[in-house]
C-alpha cells in the first residue's frame, strides 16, 4: 500500500474494451471513428416493419462464444456477453491479471438503463405462451440491471466494493466517477463503464414511448444531433468497458500504457419532467461548472467537447445553451464532437464510448467528426467538428452525458493530470 493516504488517490485509465457497431475491438472502432463511418442501418435482429423506428446501430458481427463459454451464455443476456467480452478486452489492453492481485481490491462498477431485454423477452412469451413453469430458471439473474457486474467480479474474483448505476444515459460517466471514488477508499483496479442491447421488439417498443426515436428510413437522415434538420435518435447497442486504477498502483506494475486521468466529475438533475427536456441548459451548465472546479481547471484549459448530443432539436439547443453559458466569449473557438452520431444512442453504453474516444482524441491529437451535422440548427452554432476528423493539441477534454428523467453529467479527463 502506498505512503500516500486514500483521499488524494488519483486515477486512470490503463485498459479500453470497445464492441460498438462500428467494431469490435478498440484499434477497429477507433479506426472506423476516425474515418466518420456509420454503424446505423436498419434494423436485421428482427423484422421492424410494424415499427415506426426502423434503423438502429446494430453489433452485427459479435459472436458470444468467442469471448463466453456455452455454459455462461445459457445463464446471460446479449448486454451482459458484450461487458464481459469488453471487460476481457481492456484487462489485456491494460496487461492486467486479475488472478496475480488481492481480490480485495478489485471491483466492478458499471451502468445499465435497461437490464435484459432480450433474455427478458423471450421469458415473458414463454410465461404467457406456455405457463409459470416454462420460464426459465436464470430469468431471476440475467435480466436485472446489476447482472453485469455480477458476471464479471464472479469471473475475476473481484471481492471489492461493487454496484451498478441506473440514470439512463447518464449512468456510464456516474460509474466512471464511482470508480474514481472507489480508488480514493483504498482499491487497487476498477472495471467500470457500460454496455447495452436494446435492439428487440419488447425493448424497441418500450423505447418508443418516449417519442423521441427518429422514424426517418435513411441511415443518414435518422440521427442528426445539433442540425437544423435534427428529428430524434436511434437506438444503438454495445459500449465500452475501461480498467480504472490507481496511478501509483499503474506506474509500480509497469502499466503498459496510462491513457489519461479522471480529474472531475459534476451531476445534477433537472427536477423538471421525467419525459419532457427543460428549455434552457440550467442544470447540464451546472454540472459542467461543478467538473470544471472539482477537476481544478477552468473553462479556458477545455481543449474539447465530446457532446451528449440527444438528437431532438429542444435537447440539443439546451445543451448548446448549457455549453456557451459555460465558456462564454471563448465558445466559438471550442471544437464540440458527437462521435456518438455514427453509432446511434447507447444509452449507458454511451458515454463510456465517449470517454474512450476521448482518451484516444488525446492520444493521437485528433478529434474524430460528427456526421449528418450539415446545417446547425438555430440555437446550436458551437464550433462543431464536422466532415473530417480535426487535428488538435489535446490536454484536456469535457465529456457531458444526459439520462431522461432530468440527469446531467459531465466528466472533465486529462492526458496528464495536475502533479
Amino acid at each position: 500500500m502506498s505512503a500516500t493516504q486514500p483521499s488524494d488517490q488519483r486515477a486512470v485509465v490503463t485498459g479500453l474494451g470497445v464492441v460498438a457497431p462500428t467494431g469490435i475491438g478498440t484499434d477497429v472502432w477507433w479506426k472506423a471513428t476516425l474515418a466518420g463511418t456509420s454503424g446505423i442501418d436498419r434494423i436485421t435482429r428482427f423484422d421492424p416493419s410494424k415499427y415506426a423506428t426502423q434503423l438502429a446501430g446494430e453489433v452485427s458481427d459479435f459472436e458470444a462464444t468467442d469471448f463466453i463459454d456455452n455454459r455462461l451464455i445459457a445463464q446471460t443476456d446479449r448486454w451482459t456477453w458484450m461487458a464481459l467480452a469488453a471487460a476481457q478486452m481492456a484487462l489485456d489492453d491494460a496487461g492486467l491479471d486479475p488472478a496475480s492481485l488481492d481480490p480485495y481490491r478489485m471491483s466492478v462498477i458499471t451502468a445499465s438503463s435497461s437490464g435484459g431485454n432480450e433474455f427478458g423477452q423471450r421469458e415473458i412469451q414463454n410465461l404467457w405462451g406456455k405457463g409459470p413453469i416454462f420460464v426459465g430458471a436464470y430469468q431471476s439473474i440475467a435480466w436485472f440491471y446489476a447482472a453485469t457486474t455480477g458476471q464479471i467480479s464472479i469471473k475475476y474474483g473481484m471481492k471489492g466494493p461493487c454496484g451498478v448505476l441506473v440514470s439512463e444515459g447518464a449512468g456510464g460517466l456516474e460509474a466512471l466517477w464511482h470508480s474514481r471514488r472507489t480508488i480514493r477508499r483504498g482499491v487497487d483496479v476498477v472495471v467500470s463503464g457500460g454496455t447495452e442491447a436494446p435492439i428487440g421488439p419488447f425493448a424497441l417498443t418500450c423505447q418508443q414511448q418516449s417519442y423521441r426515436l427518429s422514424e426517418a428510413r435513411e441511415p443518414e437522415q435518422a440521427y442528426r444531433p445539433f442540425d437544423r434538420r435534427a428529428n430524434g435518435y436511434v437506438p444503438g447497442e454495445g459500449g465500452a468497458i475501461v480498467l480504472v486504477e490507481r496511478l501509483e498502483h499503474a506506474q509500480q506494475r509497469g502499466a503498459p500504457t496510462i491513457y489519461g486521468e479522471i480529474l472531475g466529475y459534476g451531476a445534477t438533475n433537472d427536477a423538471h419532467d421525467p419525459h419532457r427536456v427543460p428549455s434552457d441548459g440550467t442544470q447540464l451548465a451546472r454540472a459542467i461548472s461543478l467538473a470544471l472546479e472539482r477537476a481544478g481547471v477552468g473553462p479556458d484549459e477545455i481543449d474539447a467537447v465530446f457532446a451528449d448530443a440527444s438528437g431532438t432539436p429542444e435537447a440539443d439547443r439546451a445543451e448548446a445553451e448549457a455549453i456557451r453559458t459555460v465558456f462564454g466569449k471563448r465558445t466559438e473557438s471550442v471544437p464540440v464532437t458527437a462521435p456518438k452520431s455514427m453509432t446511434g444512442r447507447l444509452y449507458a453504453g454511451g458515454a463510456p464510448l465517449d470517454v474512450a474516444a476521448a482518451l484516444l482524441a488525446m492520444r493521437d491529437g485528433v478529434l474524430p467528426p460528427t456526421i449528418n451535422l450539415d446545417e446547425p440548427a438555430a440555437g446550436c452554432e458551437l464550433d462543431f467538428v464536422t466532415g473530417e476528423k480535426r487535428s488538435a493539441k489535446l490536454e484536456t477534454v469535457l465529456v457531458n452525458a444526459r439520462g431522461f428523467g432530468g440527469f446531467n453529467s459531465a466528466m472533465v479527463l486529462g492526458r496528464r493530470g495536475p502533479s
